[in-house]
């Protein structure tokens, strides 16, 4: 039945919770890591799999899940990203080898790649009256920011209280609940008329070009950016997006309809979300290694130290964005927001090796949750507002190969930057915390330089819309979906 009324908010809730399991995954792995290691014999080089076979097929099937949302049913979608990601997790929590982990993995991030660009296309299609999208959007905006610090937290508690493998048997039951419940309470769309055809050829190319541009970023740093296994896989990856863009001018129902980018808003949001999101990582990473490496706090006091940032960027998300997005329009709120973001990221950067939380990191931490809140709302009205609703998949897609593509690769330079000014300081004679120190200092001041770029793109590109442009039509029931 289609969601109505009151139905549609709970139906916003329940797929904000499967969404949210995504969002946490990102994150929580990162704490276990170590207990992995030891449990399962990974060395330092292999275990980096754990994290980076998610990453390859979460990034590569981004585009192609929300196409397949478009042509065949976004809930039909939803319910198979849930179930393979479900079933993935309860794999994943019951390996014993290397190989098993790593395998469920991947399957984990293909479900997870369905599941992230669904969401925001039901949303689009449940909410259409201006007010109530840009409140939902706050919502959606505050799981897909501040679940990752969530996932710091809960992490080191259930993989110091459990073991490593309730980081992912906490998935179980959420997900079961998520399905039943989206089966009653999420709308069905119907299909689009016409031949459903999928261009194989596109989505093979494209898939491949995400997957070798996202292995290349993450390896980059290890072995290094000039190597030549780093510049070929760049480069094939280049190569295939030069033969998918071939292949979507030609293909009479092309995977990506390029006329699409015509759209002014979506193609600036997108360069916007990248920056924003290297931006972002720039903050989460760095302050992350800042607070165990040089001050030297435990995993789940790291956690800890995040929450209020958490607890801020939530209530900006929930009660603020929707009011400021509704009163002066997408553009002074994602500016906004940006400035925040950039005063955050200064005074991260003005942190010393023996700082204190309250004089030092509390301040910084509340600017980001402020910023981080108010942010993420407007990106996502302004990629996904002005594209028609057979179209609303693709443009999620879109918006979060842009978010993910922005983070790996922002967070690949700045992690160089700041290895090179690290190294710098300590053959200068620095102490080994000042080093550190000095290197995360550098990335701290390129990210505030990352998110002034997407401000400054925003005020100079961004139609100032305070509405998404055409009113899209209410779900109705087909058994297409």
């Amino acid at each position: 039945m289609p969601a109505k009324g009151r139905s549609r908010w709970l139906a916003l809730y329940v797929l904000c919770l499967g969404d949210i399991m995504i969002v946490l995954d990102s994150t929580i792995v990162n704490v276990a890591l170590p207990s992995i290691r030891d449990d399962l014999g990974f060395s330092q080089t292999s275990l980096a799999w754990v994290v980076n076979a998610y990453l390859l097929t979460f990034g590569g099937f981004l585009l192609l899940g929300g196409r397949l949302g478009d042509l065949y049913g976004h809930r039909r979608l939803f319910l198979i990203g849930i179930s393979v990601f479900t079933t993935a997790s309860l794999a994943c929590g019951l390996a014993t080898s290397q190989t098993f982990l790593i395998t469920a993995r991947a399957v984990q991030g293909f479900g997870g790649a369905i599941v992230s660009v669904v969401v925001l296309s039901l949303i689009m299609i449940m909410f259409t009256e201006p007010a109530e999208r840009a409140k939902a959007m706050g919502v959606v905006g505050f799981v897909l920011s501040g679940g990752g610090t969530a996932g710091v937290l809960l992490g080191g508690i259930l993989t110091d209280l459990l073991s490593w493998h309730w980081i992912f048997l906490v998935n179980i039951p959420v997900g079961i609940a998520v399905f039943v419940l989206s089966v009653y309470l999420c709308p069905t769309v119907e299909a689009p008329a016409g031949e459903r055809r999928l261009d194989i050829g596109g989505a093979i190319t494209v898939t491949a070009a995400l997957m070798l541009a996202v292995y290349a970023i993450v390896k980059g740093n290890e072995v290094g950016w000039a190597s030549g296994r780093t510049v070929g896989f760049l480069g094939a990856s280049l190569a295939l997006f030069v033969v998918f863009v071939v292949i979507e001018a030609r293909h009479p129902a092309p995977l990506m309809p390029l006329g699409l980018f015509r759209h002014r808003n979506l193609s600036v949001a997108n360069v916007v979300a990248i920056l924003t999101a290297a931006a972002m990582f720039a903050m989460f990473f760095f302050s992350a290694l800042y607070l165990q490496l040089v001050l030297e706090y435990s995993p789940l006091e790291v956690g800890f130290a995040f929450l209020p940032s958490t607890l801020v960027w939530g209530a900006s998300s929930l009660l603020l964005s929707d009011r400021l997005v509704m009163r002066f329009g997408i553009k002074p709120p994602l500016i906004g927001g940006l400035g925040f973001f950039i005063v955050g990221l200064l005074l991260f950067a003005r942190a010393p090796a023996d700082g204190n939380f309250a004089m030092d990191l509390l301040l910084p931490m509340l600017c980001f949750g402020i910023g981080g809140g108010i942010t993420f709302n407007p990106i996502l009205l302004a990629a996904m507002g002005d594209v028609e609703p057979q179209d609303s998949g693709l443009a999620s897609g879109i918006v979060n190969t842009a978010f993910m593509m922005g983070g790996a690769l922002g967070l690949a330079v700045l992690a160089a930057i700041a290895t090179s000014r690290t190294d710098h300081l300590l053959a200068s004679g620095e102490a080994q915390a000042e080093a550190l120190t000095g290197g995360y200092h550098a990335a701290f001041v390129v990210g505030a330089l990352f998110a002034a770029v997407a401000g400054a793109l925003a005020a100079a590109l961004l139609r100032p819309v305070s509405a998404p442009a055409h009113a899209m039509p209410e779900p109705a029931t087909a058994p297409a979906d």
